[in-house]
């Protein structure tokens, strides 16, 4: 397995993720829905994210600061990311109710942001490949109104049920963090300290500390979906 390395978020991080965030939900995640009819959500990609093969094979996806579509059977497209009119118009949708601000996208902050989903995508992959049916896991899905990347596992009707992801940051953190989030919160909260919400989490600066970031986020995961579940 190729070997992950992490960086600290250059002081561009926030500005160039919210930017991003922009991007995902107001021109990358209504271009799927427009290809599907109703799907919306997104998945981890090549330094960065985007959609799943949509249905004639197209993929929309942001790589770095750039916006990247590929076709089958055609060369690459690839488009500097500038604002959400110009993405929009790039990827076929009908822009006319798109910003034209412009977007600020620091090309570093936005490989960080790809290899926190990078790593997160490989880490749940894992988790969720261990669930048992009783767990009834769902699929790992990059949900562009918080721009999360997660999935939820756990009997619901004990009180176990937890959704398991990384947050990019929010308005508590200026970094990514992977957390989990019990759906009911547990009688002992000892162990669950996140802030701004009910649940633990994983810092980034803990992740780049760290000798091996991937065993460092597997370990806290599964910790917690123990905490809550028991082992396995």
């Amino acid at each position: 397995m190729t070997e992950l390395v992490l960086d600290a978020c250059p002081s561009a991080f926030a500005q160039t993720r919210d930017s991003l965030h922009s991007l995902a939900e107001k021109v990358i995640s209504p271009a799927r829905a427009a290809a599907t009819g109703d799907e919306f959500s997104l998945v981890a990609a090549t330094s960065g994210f985007g959609t799943p093969p949509l249905p004639d094979g197209t993929v929309i996806r942001v790589e770095g600061a750039s916006l990247v579509v590929e076709r089958p059977g055609a060369q690459s497209q690839r488009q500097a990311i500038s604002s959400l009119k110009a993405a929009g118009e790039f990827v076929g949708l009908d822009a006319g109710d798109l910003d034209d601000a412009p977007l600020v996208v620091d090309v570093e902050s936005a490989l960080v942001l790809g290899s926190a989903y990078a790593l997160a995508d490989s880490v749940l992959q894992e988790l969720a490949a261990e669930a048992g049916a009783e767990s009834d896991p769902s699929g790992i899905r990059l949900w562009p109104e918080h721009f999360d990347i997660a999935f939820e596992q756990g009997d619901e009707a004990a009180g176990r049920r937890a959704g398991y992801g990384l947050s990019p940051g929010d308005e508590n953190h200026d970094e990514p963090y992977f957390y989990v989030g019990p759906w009911v919160a547990p009688d002992d909260l000892t162990e669950w300290t996140a802030v701004g919400f009910t649940g633990a989490e994983l810092r980034w600066q803990d992740l780049i500390g760290s000798a091996d970031p991937r065993v460092v986020a597997l370990t806290f995961l599964r910790e917690r979906r123990d905490a809550l579940t028991g082992p396995g």
